[in-house]
Parts: C-alpha cells; sequence; structure tokens
C-alpha cells in the first residue's frame, strides 16, 4: 500500500484520511489514528519529490475533510429547488481548498525531511502549523481540527485548560505517529523518544482524572435557567404563515411549569428564535412584558437591523430583555458565516449564480468583537452565536472576563448528521479553554448546559422539542489558555523541533 503509485495510491491516500476523520464525533473511533498517521507518515517518507509530498499530503487532506465537513451538504438539502446544485461545489469544493492547508504542511515536511529530521516528529508540527494557520486565515475555518478527537475522553481533554484545541492537534498526532517508531529499525534513541511520547497518554488522563474530582461542579444560588428548543425546520421557519405559530410556540415553553416546581430566573432562545425583527414587534414586546412580568429575564436570539430602512445594516444577534421587556443588552456576531450569512467574492460568485443561503434585501453586517454583557441577577455572560463557538481564540473579552458564556445556535441546517455533534463537542471544548461554563441553547440540539471543565450536566437530545431546566454552573479560575492562548502551541513547536535537531546532529 505504501508503494502504490498512480490513482491506486491517490485512492488509498484519500481513504486514510477519510477513515482519519472517524476519530471526530460522534463515531469517536480515535484509535484508527494510530494506523492511518503512521501509513501517512509512511507514504511521504517513500515520496522522492516535493510534487510528489505536496500530492500525497492534499490527497491525505481532501479524505479527511470530505468526510469531516460533509454535514455542511444537508443545509443545501433545505430549498433544494434553489440550492441543491450547489451541494457539490461546496463540499468537494471546500475539503479542496482545506486539504491545500494540509498540501502546505506536507511541503513543510519534505524540507524538514531534506534537512536529515524524522519525518515522525515533523509531520505532526507541520500539521498543527497548518491546522494553525487554517483557523486564522481568510477569517479562518477550525472546524474539525484533529485535536477534537480527545473529546471522547473527559479526561484527556483536561489537557486543553493547558493547550487548548490546537495543542492538542499537535500532541494527539504525534501519540498517533509515535508506534511508528516502535515497529520498524529504528535508533534506541528515536524508540525511547516514542515511548515517552506514548507514555505522557496514560498521564494526561490520570491527571485530568485528579482534576475532575478536584473541581466538583458547583452552582451559582438564585439563578434557575430555562433552555428553550422549538425544533423548527429550517423549511417551515421562514414561511410567513409560521410566525404566528412559532412565536407562540417559544411562549409556551417559556410559561410551562418546571419539573420541580421552582420559579424559572433566565430563559434563553436560540439564534434566530423568531422569524421577524422582534424588537420593531409592538405586538411581541407586549407578549413578552406579560411572559417576564413575573421576573424572568430573556436572553434570545434575534435579527435586527440598525434603522427601520430596507438598505439598514442587518446583524444577527443576540439581545437581552429584562422584566419589563426592555432591551438592557445587545450583542451582535462578529464572525460570520462564508456562504451563510456573507458571501466571499460576491462580485464574482453571484453572476454565476451562487447565493447565500439566508436571504436578506443585502448581506449581514459584522459585529465588533467579542463582548461581555451584564444580565440581570446573573452576572456578566460571554455571547458566542453558533458559527463563533468552533474557534479558540478571540473568544471572549479578555479584559472584562465574564462569568459564564452563553451559546445560541441553529443547527437545524444540518439535519441528524454529524455536524450538531462535532458542534457541541466544540463547545465543550470552549468551556475547558476558558474555565467558564457554556449555556447553550440550540433550535433542534442539543442544548446543553455545560460545566467549566466540559462536563455535561442536563442536555436535550438532536431533534426533540421542548425545554431544558437546569442550575448555572461556576466559573472557575482563569486557566492557562485562557491567559496565554496558543504560545503554549509554540513553547510544543520549538520543543519537538528542538529534540528533532538534535536527532539529526546526533546521527551525523
Amino acid at each position: 500500500m505504501i508503494a502504490a503509485r498512480g490513482w491506486r495510491g491517490f485512492f488509498l491516500t484519500v481513504l486514510a484520511g477519510g477513515v482519519s476523520a472517524l476519530a471526530m464525533p460522534p463515531t469517536y473511533l480515535w484509535p484508527l489514528l494510530f494506523v492511518t498517521v503512521p501509513y501517512f507518515v509512511a507514504r511521504l517518507e517513500a515520496r522522492h519529490s516535493v510534487k510528489a509530498s505536496i500530492g500525497e499530503g492534499w490527497s491525505f487532506g481532501f479524505g479527511y475533510f470530505c468526510v469531516t465537513l460533509h454535514w455542511i451538504g444537508f443545509a443545501f438539502l433545505v430549498e433544494a429547488e434553489t440550492y441543491l446544485w450547489m451541494m457539490p461545489f461546496a463540499v468537494g469544493g471546500l475539503a479542496a481548498v482545506m486539504a491545500v492547508y494540509w498540501a502546505f504542511a506536507a511541503f513543510l515536511a519534505g524540507h524538514g525531511r531534506r534537512k536529515g529530521l524524522p519525518l515522525m516528529l515533523v509531520v505532526p508540527c507541520a500539521l498543527a502549523i497548518a491546522e494553525w494557520l487554517r483557523g486564522h486565515l481568510m477569517t479562518g475555518f477550525p472546524w474539525g481540527a484533529p485535536g477534537l478527537a480527545v473529546d471522547a475522553s473527559a479526561a484527556v481533554s483536561q489537557l486543553a485548560s493547558v493547550i487548548g484545541m490546537p495543542g492538542f492537534t499537535l500532541v494527539i498526532l504525534l501519540w498517533a505517529a509515535a508506534p511508528l517508531a516502535l515497529v520498524r529499525r529504528e535508533a534506541s534513541a528515536l524508540k525511547m523518544f516514542s515511548v515517552l511520547m506514548l507514555a505522557t497518554l496514560p498521564i494526561s488522563f490520570a491527571w485530568g482524572h485528579w482534576r475532575l474530582e478536584q473541581h466538583p461542579t458547583r452552582f451559582v444560588e438564585g439563578v434557575a435557567l430555562r433552555l428553550v428548543q422549538p425544533n423548527i425546520s429550517q423549511e417551515a421557519k421562514w414561511r410567513s404563515e409560521n410566525t404566528i405559530a412559532i412565536f407562540d410556540q417559544l411562549i409556551a415553553e417559556t410559561e410551562a411549569p418546571s419539573a420541580n416546581g421552582a420559579a424559572v430566573t433566565h430563559v434563553i432562545w436560540p439564534e434566530s428564535a423568531v422569524p421577524f425583527l422582534l424588537n420593531e414587534s409592538a405586538g411581541g414586546l407586549a407578549e413578552l412584558d406579560r411572559v417576564l412580568s413575573d421576573g424572568k429575564t430573556l436572553i434570545t436570539g434575534v435579527i435586527r437591523r440598525s434603522k427601520p430602512d430596507p438598505a439598514a445594516d442587518y446583524f444577527t444577534s443576540v439581545m437581552v430583555f429584562d422584566q419589563s421587556a426592555t432591551v438592557v443588552g445587545v450583542y451582535d456576531k462578529w464572525r460570520l458565516v462564508p456562504g451563510g450569512e456573507f458571501l466571499p467574492f460576491a462580485w464574482i460568485l453571484e453572476p454565476l449564480g451562487f447565493r447565500q443561503l439566508v436571504s436578506l434585501p443585502g448581506q449581514f453586517s459584522a459585529g465588533s468583537g467579542p463582548q461581555s454583557i451584564a444580565v440581570p441577577g446573573a452576572g456578566l455572560a460571554g455571547m458566542i452565536i453558533c458559527y463563533e463557538a468552533i474557534f479558540p481564540h478571540g473568544l471572549v473579552d479578555g479584559a472584562n472576563r465574564p462569568d459564564w458564556i452563553i451559546n445560541v445556535t441553529n443547527d437545524g441546517w444540518f439535519g441528524t448528521s454529524t455536524g450538531p455533534y462535532q458542534h457541541l463537542a466544540q463547545a465543550r471544548m470552549r468551556a475547558i479553554e476558558q474555565g467558564l461554563p457554556v449555556v447553550r441553547a440550540a433550535n433542534t440540539g442539543i442544548s446543553a448546559i455545560i460545566d467549566p471543565l466540559g462536563r455535561t450536566i442536563t442536555s436535550l437530545g438532536l431533534g426533540l422539542s421542548g425545554h431544558l431546566d437546569g442550575r448555572l454552573p461556576f466559573s472557575e479560575v482563569s486557566p492557562t489558555y485562557a491567559r496565554h492562548g496558543d504560545s503554549s502551541l509554540l513553547a510544543l513547536l520549538f520543543v519537538i523541533l528542538a529534540i528533532s535537531v538534535l536527532y539529526t546532529r546526533r546521527l551525523s
């Protein structure tokens, strides 16, 4: 298989990349990485030209991203008569573009190989660098980074409080590549390093288990949360004849009695919960005034505009309404979904028939950045809307650290695919990285209350309609990753590359 050339070699490498993606939620078949990553490294070692190495990197990445990002295709089944033809271009095209980063990683690894560095160390470093770039360049799109595979273990994932998901991408690839040295005739020094590297896996598990035991979940007194999950399909959501029924459903779930009889203090509706401009609707505000008058606070995703004018700027936002239905806080989403909320290179793509998935008089405008909003009776909340949850960096206002994170989302675009499960896993990772509880209200699921160590306290599953009541967990002291960000990744890269150089000089 390693020696295969031509289309057979291309197919095997694409297949290996696709199998690697099964390490992601919800399958969590992460042990497969201990086969596919060594295979990829061995394929690169067998290539003797830069062009061949780049081709291997792109092929492996293409297979990985086709499987990891296949859920995007479900969005084009909404209004299929308009958008279905775009599906193969969107899924295949996006996977092809994302694979360019892994082709770049293969190029870097090839350069390291010419310097005599061992590929089983250099390839994970190169892929970690490529993944960091994928999360930052051209607005960034870090969905499906290999580091997310650690979500399979609550204990091991605690290391994210130190190195974050970018650091985990490096570490998990090093773990996966390490067995290659043990099954081949490598120098004893490299074998020893591989054993030490593999030993950090059970050590990480033990440390994470200890951390979980040392930090039991504590709850804020006087805050009783209700997350409303209406489970409205995308096909039905924006039909004008459904407007009143959707609003009535949200109101009914808000007013429903608690199972334990406790009074609800804070209600959270999902992203773009109602299909109209709520803050401009006299009837809607009057109904909110009635429902919230017993002391409730409502936090809801909305679409809003800057002024009552068809030419106004539109925003996808979170609004906080107090008990008199007065808006006391507004957060505007600042990381917009390419192709969904705005169309990149619109001047080229629109004449070809491409359109953004959310129809407006124009495109959405971006907000100013991370912001902490004062929520009556519940301290400061950092707001993240849907897509923003996939970014480890720039998540909250560092100068005004919140007490908790509210994540409103609408995963109805992605049906019953892997997308909603991976989205939830990324929210859990953000909780660990920031040391903050994440309260997630989703239109079709999965709604959840997550404590600051990434433990799901309670959840409402995909495709269910109803509400979820729970308590607000306390935050933890700001962890290392929240304070220093990706400097931990830089330190790890420096250490691994330094070991590679020292190993090479020793051989020479």
